[in-house]
């Protein structure tokens, strides 16, 4: 087939393919010689989801640059590595005899056959270290569960749609389970962190492997600091997120609110993407242990307690506290999170290149809870700026509008569903999270095809079997298999980020959904 060239965003589409062995010699074509502007390609089952650098659209002309590095019909990926792992794996997986059904053969032949095909790693994604591994035998085809588990210990060994994946850690999941193995998929400490990556070869075995724990960068400790004495929600540090590690199936994560987050910064004057204090809610009461000068953005408001009573501070205005203060946070009316930015930066180690924590990929410094301190990093900061202005956030009892990019698969969707979709008022959900707002509303329906697993971008709006749409924030899976009816405009998702539960969603746009139409193609 013609490549489709499907909008996803102003600086991100989905090219779609015939197969995986088209989109994987399109990716080699892609990396051998790089379109300009292209900041990252995310590889999957048919696609191939591509960002663009700040200021580059992803429009006729991208998609026409793309459209003539395309390799000929019949063009087989480049051999991607020598490595061969091997996978112990103890064969006692829950789906192993629906599995023997589903290929025609008995259980030994089920393992038989898993062991005795070489498995090559296409792509990665899901969650850090998953690797969707495929192989030659077609009897492995297989669907996903009609049903997705809400819990999949890590390291089950799994199948679905032609691949094979090992879950790194404890997850959902609609993958069909045929054993175990104890081999870590992804280890911080180690380099690569994940075992599997694109081009490596696997082969499984039967048996148990050595028992060992995964080593993890231990938190950094501090005697004084900045103390955690209260907090109804675990408190996360977040800075502008961690890029380029698509390769190991990790997203970028960083901060829900980017613009608070660099107001905060910039009051205390500190670099806009610097670490800080991502405070969700409230109530919340800090002590500082040490002089400190602080500034707190987004939805809360600062009260210094001190030993002359109580200061109420102006909204993103830089404040000093004295050894054995206090700050308090109570929860906003307005809003969700708050971004709290200590002059000179806290003390935080970065983890691939962050200090975010990603709280689905279970990647950066646990999150502080009462008891807690974080030290002050004492880095030079530079001069002090007054507060600028602050979008005014919304409440929970509003109807908030999201402007979207119908895409990347809309037409998965019949014209009565799409209005659907963009006629009512989806209600936020106390399910909501920083992986995605869980909305309800009147459900949609949709084809009843199974989408092989692609790219998902922040923003985008998938939709599950229940109908029910999800709106994925920063620590959103890499990939996802549910059909992304609509992406959020990236102006927009610093707003999605402070929507709270009970708020109600309308989004909008003044396009209709259209393929791109390659510059230079009829």
């Amino acid at each position: 087939m013609t490549a489709r060239f499907l909008p996803v965003g102003p600086r991100c589409l989905l090219v779609e393919l015939a197969d995986l062995d088209a989109t994987l010699a399109l990716f080699d074509a892609l990396l051998a010689d790089p379109v300009p502007g292209v900041a990252e390609i995310v590889p999957a089952a048919r696609t191939l989801m591509i960002t663009t650098d700040p200021g580059v659209a992803a429009d006729a002309a991208l998609a026409g640059a793309i459209a003539r590095r395309q390799p000929a019909p019949g063009t087989a990926p480049a051999p991607r590595s020598t490595e061969t792992v091997e996978i112990p794996v103890t064969y006692d997986g829950e789906d192993l005899r629906d599995v023997a059904h589903h290929m025609g053969l008995t259980t030994d032949q089920v393992i038989a056959a898993h062991q005795e095909v070489l498995w090559q790693v296409a792509f990665c994604g899901f969650a850090p270290g998953f690797a969707y591994m495929t192989c030659d035998d077609a009897r492995f085809d297989l669907p996903r569960r009609s049903a997705p588990r809400t819990r999949i210990p890590a390291g089950s060994v799994a199948l679905a749609g032609r691949f094979c994946g090992v879950y790194p850690q404890e997850t959902p999941g609609g993958w069909q389970l045929i054993g175990r193995t104890e081999l870590p998929m992804f280890d911080l400490t180690r380099d690569p962190s994940a075992l599997l990556r694109p081009g490596v070869r696997a082969r499984f075995v039967e048996g148990a492997a050595r028992v060992h724990a995964v080593a993890t960068p231990a938190p950094a400790t501090t005697s004084t600091g900045l103390a955690v004495v209260q907090t109804a929600f675990p408190i996360l540090v977040q800075d502008a997120g961690r890029m380029g590690q698509a390769g190991q199936g990790v997203s970028a994560s960083g901060a829900l609110d980017l613009g608070a987050l660099r107001r905060a910064n910039r009051a205390v004057g500190n670099p806009a993407n610097d670490p800080a204090l991502e405070i969700t809610l409230g109530p919340v009461r800090l002590r500082a242990d040490c002089a400190m000068t602080l500034a707190l953005a987004g939805a809360g408001q600062a009260v210094v307690i001190h030993p002359q009573g109580r200061t109420t501070v102006a909204p993103g205005a830089a404040f000093a506290l004295d050894a054995g203060d206090q700050v308090q946070i109570d929860p906003p009316a307005r809003g969700m999170r708050s971004y709290l930015a200590l002059r000179g930066g806290f003390d935080v180690a970065p983890v691939l290149g962050s200090a975010a924590t990603d709280t689905l990929a279970h990647i950066g410094l646990p999150a502080l809870t009462s008891g807690d301190a974080i030290a002050p990093a004492g880095r030079p900061a530079g001069a002090v700026a007054g507060p600028p202005p602050a979008p005014t956030l919304p409440a929970g009892d509003q109807v908030v509008e999201l402007p979207v990019t119908l895409g990347p698969r809309t037409d998965w969707f019949s014209a009565e569903m799409v209005a659907r979709f963009l006629e009512q008022d989806w209600q936020v959900t106390a399910q909501s999270s920083r992986v995605g707002i869980r909305l309800s509303g009147e459900a949609l329906s949709r084809d009843a095809s199974e989408l092989p697993s692609e790219g998902t971008a922040t923003g985008a709006i998938q939709i599950p079997h229940s109908g029910q749409p999800v709106l994925f924030l920063a620590d959103h899976p890499l990939t996802g298999g549910y059909p992304v009816i609509a992406t959020v405009q990236p102006q927009a998702l610093d707003l999605a980020g402070q929507i709270p539960p009970g708020a109600r969603i309308r989004f909008v746009t003044d396009t209709p959904f259209a393929p791109i139409t390659p510059e230079g193609q009829p």
